[in-house]
């Protein structure tokens, strides 16, 4: 008899540690997804419907996510109409233009650039340095001279129109971000738009699924208009402005990076889908954990988070409305979604 209850206490001991290890199995240590998965790309703000379409133009021949990524946010940064990314972006307060990107794979393997000046395509040389050095992240000067060697020419970012929005900021020279606009207060008692009259969303973020099952993510930015020189926001912090588990999913960010920076918000993401949260959920928390730490100030700025997990599901929660987030697959290519958020409009 006491046999016999061994035999049962010990099969079931078995059952138990078999049931427990089922979702890790289920995971997979190779980053790739379930049999399931949908292939995808999504991206943060209006403008990721054009990224997205040079993005997809890869997966849809079997290419690999990094190589979306890449080639997805390389569409806005050479947009001279874009204020918030790559060439034609706002300068700092000094009048010089300088880029931040991050490019992240399905394995842990990253490469990051920030305060890059002079180079247009600052993801591509992101990925650069994730490929032909040891490090993860250069900065400034060395960021620059990396990326001459790496053969990317050297040409100023400063276009006339954002050349001419920066004369006009320097009559006040103060510094007040609009939420999902790119709109100063010059002192004239109410906020007056930017010459030009485009919006400035900030950050691209790119998440993308390939057909192998990999995941991948880049980020890109020129960074808040009017900053202090050398200001570095979340999008070059792996684990900030970009994060990516082939085992899990990925996440990006956008909006007021020194938020997302103090709460380590796209790996917070991650982490919570790993726990079991859908993207919608995970992004829903990291929003709040911001809201609930600063509920005062949270009320003037935006955060938005946008995730993907390991089998294509998309999902996205902001701090304030307006935040949007572009989506392709097989089934629809441009599809713009306006995320959830803690703040009605």
């Amino acid at each position: 008899m006491a046999d016999r209850r061994q035999f049962l206490k010990t099969s079931l001991l078995g059952a138990s540690a078999l049931a427990m290890s089922k979702p890790l199995a289920a995971a997979g240590s190779t980053g790739t997804a379930g049999k399931s998965a949908t292939v995808r790309v999504a991206s943060t703000w209006d403008f990721g419907i054009a990224a997205n379409q040079a993005a997809w133009a890869i997966l849809d021949k079997h290419g690999h996510a990094l190589d979306a990524v890449e080639a997805g946010v390389r569409v806005p940064e050479a947009d001279l109409k874009n204020h918030s990314v790559g060439k034609g972006g706002y300068p700092d307060r000094d009048g010089k233009v300088t880029l931040d990107a991050s490019i992240m794979d399905a394995e842990g393997n990253c490469g990051a650039v920030a305060a890059l000046e002079h180079v247009t395509h600052a993801i591509s040389v992101a990925r650069r340095v994730m490929e032909r050095t040891p490090h993860v992240l250069l900065a400034g000067d060395g960021a620059l001279q990396f990326a001459l060697e790496q053969g990317f020419e050297k040409e100023n970012l400063l276009t006339p129109e954002a050349d001419q929005a920066w004369h006009e900021w320097l009559k006040t020279a103060r510094y007040q971000p609009v939420i999902n606009s790119e709109v100063r207060d010059y002192g004239a008692g109410k906020p007056a738009a930017l010459p030009g009259g485009k919006d400035n969303h900030d950050t691209i973020g790119m998440l993308a699924l390939d057909a192998h099952g990999k995941l991948a993510g880049a980020c890109t930015t020129s960074g808040m208009a009017w900053k202090l020189h050398g200001r570095v926001g979340d999008s070059p912090i792996i684990g900030a402005g970009l994060y990516v588990d082939g085992e899990v999913g990925g996440a990006t960010s956008t909006g007021v990076g020194e938020e997302v920076i103090r709460n380590a918000g796209s790996f917070l993401v991650v982490e919570l889908m790993r726990q079991g949260r859908t993207p919608t959920e995970a992004c829903r928390e990291a929003v709040m954990r911001i809201v609930r730490k600063k509920p005062k100030t949270a009320k003037d700025i935006q955060v938005g988070f946008l995730a993907m997990n390991r089998d294509g599901e998309v999902g996205a929660w902001a701090i304030q409305s307006g935040f949007s987030y572009a989506v392709c697959d097989a089934k629809n290519q441009r599809a713009l979604i306006p995320s959830k958020s803690v703040y009605p409009a």
